[in-house]
Parts: structure tokens; C-alpha cells; sequence
């Protein structure tokens, strides 16, 4: 169980994020809102100054789909 001190601290450090990054927490809300289903590719490009940009990619399963519905309900806590 979490404790109301950590909530708090991840609260806040949520809030941090968003207002630094309004645009891709936009982007996140748009590609989530409709859900995500199985078979679903997502793709992330990391890109370090000066070296060559790095991209993986995962195919989402429902092991994948059931984690996010147990952090979502967490959060909604």
C-alpha cells in the first residue's frame, strides 16, 4: 500500500511533467482516449544531442493492456 506522503510526491511531479510537456501529454490523452487494443505497435524515437537518434517499438498485448487497467485504478484511488 501506498502511503499518502509518496502519493503526494508522485501528484506533484505528475503536474511538473505535464506543464513542462503540455503537448505530448496532448498527444497521449489523444492516442488513449479511444483505447488501445491488442496488435497495437508503438513506436518510441530517443535522440541524444550530438549522437544518432534510437527507436524500439512494442506490440501491445493483453498481459500489456491488463497493467495499465491495475496503474489506472491505482490512480484513480
Amino acid at each position: 500500500m501506498m502511503n499518502i506522503g509518496s502519493l503526494g510526491k508522485i501528484m506533484k511531479a505528475k503536474e511538473v511533467f505535464t506543464a513542462n510537456h503540455p503537448k505530448f501529454v496532448a498527444f497521449l490523452q489523444a492516442v488513449f482516449s479511444n483505447g488501445v487494443e491488442e496488435g497495437t505497435i508503438i513506436e518510441l524515437t530517443v535522440t541524444k544531442p550530438g549522437q544518432d537518434p534510437v527507436t524500439t517499438n512494442i506490440k501491445v498485448q493483453q498481459s500489456d493492456l491488463d497493467m495499465m487497467d491495475s496503474i489506472r485504478e491505482l490512480a484513480s484511488k
